[in-house]
């Protein structure tokens, strides 16, 4: 099989599972898209760890939560409180070039994935009474794995900053997958045509926004944090993540980089895959 047969296969896999309802949802904002949507811990834990899930999508309008909803079944049904995060994404309007919805939608995009994690303490005591807050774990894949790592560091971000926290978040971890991790090696490799320049406003505010939002300059922060990623991932390659992890290690912290062999980029959400089982153990590691 060709990489581009395995890939196109393991995103139909991925992509093949019915959309889980989800069993209360509660809004963090006036607008539609500032919605969170909580799903019980199977085994009937009365108390369970809360994984907040952040889906990808390079950061465009097509691609909402309902994807990532049979990935936030899987981990309920391991035992975990799931809080599946929706959050503006690009306009409809092409990206310069045309080749689709244009990614991210600046500020929006960040002042809602800063919103959400703020509320999430309160909102789950009446939505998902059997989550424990204190054993908090984000999760995120691909520009979801972005928004993940960037949540664990807002402390770093630049004075003045909207999004800035005068501490570290009260984490248990990150588990960022297949993340787009670092933006100047995305931008070089074109990840998903190029969505994190989109996001920050193309090639004019790049320089200017990146202190804000790339989280390969939000580092050490002090948050226990794993990266899984597919050797053969085509979409965002394992250079960005181990990119990354370099840049972690300048700054004297110490990230795990879980790489799983013949894996491309789908499986790590997909419950019919060995990897996903494998980000649920990472996810344990980090919650119990």
């Amino acid at each position: 099989m060709t990489d581009d047969a395995r890939d196109a296969a393991e995103e139909e896999s991925a992509f093949s599972h019915p959309p889980v309802d989800p069993d209360a949802t509660a809004a963090y904002g006036d607008h539609p898209d500032q919605v969170v949507d909580f799903y019980a811990p199977r085994g009937g834990e009365e108390r369970a760890p809360l994984v907040v899930v952040l889906h990808g999508g390079a950061w465009r309008a097509p691609y909402d939560r309902r994807h990532v909803t049979p990935f936030a079944d899987f981990l309920a049904r391991r035992g975990f409180a799931v809080a599946n995060v929706e959050y503006r994404r690009g306009g409809t309007i092409p990206a310069q070039g045309g080749e689709g919805p244009v990614a991210g939608r600046w500020p929006d995009t960040f002042d809602d994935v800063a919103a959400a994690l703020d509320a999430l303490p309160a909102l789950v005591r009446t939505a998902l009474p059997q989550a424990d807050p204190g054993r908090t774990v984000v999760t995120g894949h691909s520009a979801g794995g972005q928004l993940a790592l960037w949540a664990a560091a807002r402390h770093l971000l630049p004075a003045g900053s909207p999004w800035r926290t005068d501490r570290p978040a009260p984490l248990r971890g990150v588990v960022a997958l297949a993340p787009i991790a670092d933006f100047e090696v995305a931008g070089k490799l074109d990840v998903c045509s190029g969505a994190a320049r989109q996001l920050l406003g193309g090639d004019a505010r790049f320089e200017e926004r990146r202190p804000y939002a790339d989280p390969a300059l939000l580092l050490p922060t002090g948050i226990a944090t794993t990266l899984v990623q597919g050797r053969t991932d085509a979409v965002v390659p394992m250079a960005v993540a181990e990119a990354y992890a370099d840049a972690a290690a300048k700054a004297g912290e110490v990230v795990g980089l879980t790489l799983l062999e013949d894996v491309g980029h789908f499986p790590l959400i997909d419950p019919a895959a060995d990897a996903c089982a494998v980000v649920a153990e990472e996810i344990t590691q980090l919650a119990w």
